[in-house]
């Protein structure tokens, strides 16, 4: 399928802006601060937080900028404040019902992955067109056919798609769930997508990030190192 250069836009190599690389960071707090809660750790101060995440205090504030919540001199952040207005932020406060497309082996293990309801994501419901995969159980959910996303994306209100299909698939499948009235689309084809401008889109592309991986440990594992 074609699609013209005006209404539609390709994923792109461009570097986030600050927001967004601030955005990315936010997990990686999160995880430390419902620790630190869990602990009964009530404040925590900027170089408590920089030296648990290996980077400078100076970042710290930058990243939290964006939830709007100041530390207190003397005292520090206020961990459960910082830990629901960062959940705030990033609307994990309210659960996000997803989609997710593909039953294979990275589909199954998307499905089975019970973490994603501490970040309010929620697999509704699984899609495929293999036949040996329709009707049955994945993670407790059934597999429905993927001719009936578009009714099932109507049904459940869903506005977030996971794709988790072969790349040559994965375009075709980002036009039906557009179609469907999908918002956002979390793409695990190693493929660029084009989506109206209207549609968020993110690409997480494992072949690429085993690539870099592999790169580093080749160079650590050098003889001259």
């Amino acid at each position: 399928m074609e699609h013209q250069n005006d209404s539609y836009r390709q994923v792109n190599d461009a570097e986030p802006d600050a927001c967004l690389a601030a955005t990315r960071w936010l997990p990686r707090y999160l995880r430390f601060l419902r620790d630190a809660e869990a602990v009964e750790l009530e404040h925590l101060t900027d170089n408590r937080i920089a030296a648990a995440l290996n980077i400078e205090p100076s970042q710290v504030h930058h990243d939290l900028a964006v939830t709007g919540v100041k530390d207190r001199p003397g005292v520090g952040f206020r961990t459960t404040e910082l830990i629901h207005a960062i959940e705030q932020y990033l609307g994990w406060d309210n659960t996000t019902d997803a989609l997710l497309i593909g039953a294979g082996h990275l589909g199954a293990a998307l499905a089975g992955y019970a973490g994603f309801e501490r970040y309010g994501l929620n697999i509704v419901a699984v899609f495929d067109v293999d036949d040996h995969k329709v009707g049955r159980k994945l993670s407790g959910r059934q597999v429905h056919h993927f001719d009936s996303v578009v009714s099932i994306a109507q049904q459940t209100h869903a506005h977030m798609g996971i794709i988790a299909v072969p790349g040559e698939l994965a375009q075709d499948v980002a036009d039906v769930l557009v179609l469907a009235g999908i918002r956002a689309i979390w793409n695990f084809a190693p493929v660029r997508l084009n989506v109206p401008p209207s549609v968020a889109i993110e690409t997480t592309d494992l072949a690429a990030s085993l690539a870099v991986l592999s790169l580093r440990l080749a160079d650590a594992l050098r003889p001259d190192r």
